[in-house]
């Protein structure tokens, strides 16, 4: 039995559910009336092609998922998906090179919207010595997996239950923000790794700014802050769901192992 399409109005009603908003929420955003939202939503009233790409942006919908957001209205899909060798992601590979290789000798790596690693750059490395299990390292690598599994980083990650809390946000916010079911099942695999000793027992206030990423490796106590750059107004699916982390030493003790690192 072929399951129903689902119609506009049911897309549109869950994207608003899930951002909390009301439909007047909505419209004040988009700068429309309520009825008129209420016509789109209800299937009375079908929207411009504008108007629903108008609206999906200001629901902040993915843009893999504004394509069945035109598709259901009736209208062909816009955005692209491009493997990352693609000739036209050519410019953005270039740029992420550039930004891997310029962080060195600090650690940065490439990231897709599940956490699977892209690329990284050679500080990476040596932080990976440690790693029990050899699987984890063999593509796909999942950063997430790997950072938290208990042959993994986890063993040298010194503050770890404070470190595995503020990843397991993040991810619980990104599932949040797009209800994407891989995200949802990578979620449910992280929490059944053994937990840590209650983040209480060993906390690490990096001066009230950040939480920091604290590595105990052969050279001595690494602790990082990190940052996530994303490409700017994206318009193809592989490159908005891209992402550079990178980690900057947070102290001055840090700087000095890498930089001698790379002396050597």
């Amino acid at each position: 039995m072929t399951p129903t399409a689902r119609s506009l109005g049911d897309h549109l009603r869950e994207w608003r559910q899930r951002r909390r908003m009301s439909q007047l929420d909505l419209a004040l955003e988009a700068d429309i009336s309520q009825r008129h939202l209420s016509f789109i939503e209800s299937g009375r009233a079908t929207p411009s092609r504008e108007m629903l790409l108008h609206l999906a942006e200001r629901l902040d919908v993915p843009l893999r998922d504004r394509n069945p957001l035109l598709l259901a209205a009736g209208f062909a899909p816009v955005f692209a998906e491009r493997k990352l060798d693609d000739p036209a992601l050519e410019p953005a590979r270039r740029a992420i090179d550039m930004v891997l290789k310029g962080h060195e000798p600090f650690p940065a790596i490439a990231i897709d919207r599940h956490w699977t690693l892209i690329a990284a750059n050679a500080a990476i490395t040596p932080l990976l010595e440690a790693v029990a299990e050899a699987s984890l390292l063999e593509p796909p690598v999942n950063a997430l997996r790997l950072s938290l599994h208990p042959q993994g980083l986890a063993p040298q990650i010194a503050n770890l239950p404070e470190w595995r809390a503020h990843l397991l946000d993040r991810l619980r916010q990104q599932i949040s923000v797009s209800g994407d079911p891989v995200l949802e099942k990578l979620l449910k695999d992280l929490l059944s790794y053994p937990a840590p000793k209650d983040a209480s027992e060993r906390h690490t206030d990096f001066a009230g700014i950040a939480v920091p990423l604290q590595l105990s490796t052969k050279a001595g106590l690494l602790s990082f802050i990190s940052t996530t750059t994303v490409f700017g107004t994206p318009v193809d699916i592989t490159l908005s769901e891209l992402a550079v982390e990178s980690f900057f030493p947070a102290d001055e003790e840090t700087a000095a192992i890498l930089r001698g690192h790379l002396a050597n």
